[in-house]
């Protein structure tokens, strides 16, 4: 722990070092000043944990640096030197924040002891101090779970009410996606030819490297697709005020990994975007970049406006006529829907094809997902496909590939339809379990799931064992209980997080 002496003799700062072993104690005097100002000076320039002042200096004082040490620097402890005559004045000091005071002359067995007192105090406050931080780093990484399985969720389903999406994105503290550009960017953690399989070995790791990177610099986040194997996604907001380059954050991961991990990285950017219409096409245009990569080649990066600036992208309203035409179980129209959106594609590159099946891939996957049929035989044909749509070689066979996957997700549902609603419940209810922070009502759901929202809710109290409303308070609750332990976290903020926009109702219902 180090020590600051300050005082006006020089023989009174001598003295004090040669009555003790201050090494002993645990303390090192690395400082000396002759005022508070000379010692305000110091404590810009070195780490102090501990200052003995005088009371009595010209310049400023003890009070007076005391005074200034409690507001500015509080973690520091202050102990003066004082005479008899002094004690009101030590009286006064000890408002200003003193921790101790010491009578002149010194006697060496009271400067022990008041030395071993400031140990203990220093010791018990930097524990203290290190538990919070820790407390404060599980708490981020409780919101930023929450925060990477949003973004997952924005950029691969089905989502319906802008106004509902942004009001979420206000509770995640990521209401900066919705005011500035963005760019994503798709990493893969490369072998390199003497270490054949590392990137398996250090995939946990390498997803820690990449959240604390994403934690040190603002607005970045990072985030996982199970899709990709071996590859984080990042999510790069491009805020005018924090200055952020986008070069400089590819050098920190890719410098990161290979000092840390030892290994080559793949990078795929992703055209600019802005506005929550712009999240999905961003996302996608940064995996197709990513595909681009060489396999033998060490470390790279590949800008998808460098491969392709023309895009032919798909509306959210055609999105909505795809969604439609698998949920009312009519194969036919969405064939003659996916050849129209492929006829348009026709005219364009090879990249605007790839661009749109990819749309359509995670349409599929999403809508699988949505019912919880992702069997394994739905899983390879959804691998399938994007082994087909990464050859980039014959559209035809992309495009019976994903005919081959809505057909398959087309008769999932036509089951799940006829199984007494299990299924159908299951789904509803894995669907609560992931979104219980957005506004979830009993008609949204049966509109969600085309299905009567009266026979929803007979069908989920029958398959349950509790009504809609209660199932999601209980969801609710138990995730506000994780949330609540972080201490940093106010009331608002986890009821904002578990769904709630008032804080005395959460915890009424809590």
């Amino acid at each position: 722990m180090n020590v600051l002496l300050v005082d006006d003799e020089i023989q009174i700062r001598k003295g004090l070092k040669m009555k003790v072993d201050w090494r002993k104690q645990g303390f090192e005097i690395i400082a000396e000043a002759s005022n508070g100002e000379e010692a305000l000076e110091q404590l810009k320039c070195v780490q102090i944990d501990l200052i003995i002042t005088d009371m009595r200096m010209p310049i400023m004082d003890g009070v007076e640096l005391a005074r200034i040490c409690h507001e500015t620097y509080p973690e520091i402890k202050v102990v003066v030197l004082s005479g008899y005559s002094d004690f009101e004045y030590v009286k006064t000091s000890m408002k200003a924040g003193v921790r101790d005071y010491l009578l002149k002359p010194v006697a060496p067995d009271e400067l022990v002891e008041v030395l071993q007192m400031m140990a203990k105090e220093i010791q018990e406050e930097k524990k203290k101090l290190s538990e919070y931080e820790s407390i404060n780093r599980r708490a981020h990484s409780h919101l930023q779970e929450v925060q990477d399985q949003y973004l997952l969720y924005l950029v691969k389903d089905e989502w319906l009410q802008a106004n509902l999406v942004k009001e979420r994105l206000r509770h995640l503290h990521l209401e900066e996606i919705t005011t500035s550009p963005f760019h994503f960017l798709t990493v893969e953690l490369r072998d390199v030819p003497d270490r054949e399989e590392r990137a398996n070995e250090l995939w946990y790791p390498f997803q820690l490297v990449c959240k604390e990177l994403a934690y040190e610099l603002n607005g970045v986040y990072s985030f996982i697709n199970p899709s990709y194997r071996n590859v984080v996604h990042f999510l790069v907001l491009m805020v005018e005020q924090d200055n952020i380059n986008l070069e400089l954050v590819i050098q920190r991961i890719q410098k990161s990994v290979n000092q840390l991990l030892k290994l080559e990285t793949a990078v795929g950017i992703g055209h600019l975007g802005e506005g929550l219409e712009q999240l999905k096409s961003s996302y996608i245009s940064s995996v197709l970049a990513w595909s681009q990569s060489q396999f033998e080649a060490p470390s790279q990066v590949i800008h998808a406006a460098k491969i392709e600036k023309e895009i032919v992208d798909v509306s959210a309203d055609f999105e909505k006529k795809l969604i439609n035409s698998i949920e009312a179980l009519n194969v036919e129209s969405f064939q003659k829907n996916l050849d129209y959106l492929f006829i348009k594609s026709s005219k364009h590159s090879m990249w605007s094809f790839s661009f749109i099946a990819n749309r359509t891939l995670f349409l599929l996957g999403s809508t699988a997902k949505k019912y919880d049929i992702e069997s394994q035989e739905i899983k390879n044909l959804l691998w399938n496909c994007q082994q087909r749509i990464w050859e980039l070689n014959v559209r035809q066979k992309v495009v019976d590939c994903l005919m081959t996957l809505a057909e398959e997700i087309i008769d999932k549902i036509r089951s799940a339809r006829y199984s007494n609603g299990r299924v159908i419940v299951e789904s509803v209810r894995q669907y609560m379990d992931e979104h219980y922070g957005s506004e979830i009502s009993l008609s949204s759901l049966s509109e969600m799931f085309h299905i009567n929202s009266a026979y929803l809710s007979e069908l989920f109290k029958n398959q349950v064992g509790e009504n809609f409303s209660d199932y999601l308070t209980n969801v609710r609750m138990e995730k506000a209980q994780t949330f609540l332990k972080e201490r940093q976290l106010k009331i608002i903020d986890v009821a904002n997080l578990v769904g709630f926009s008032n804080s005395g109702y959460f915890s009424t219902v809590f």
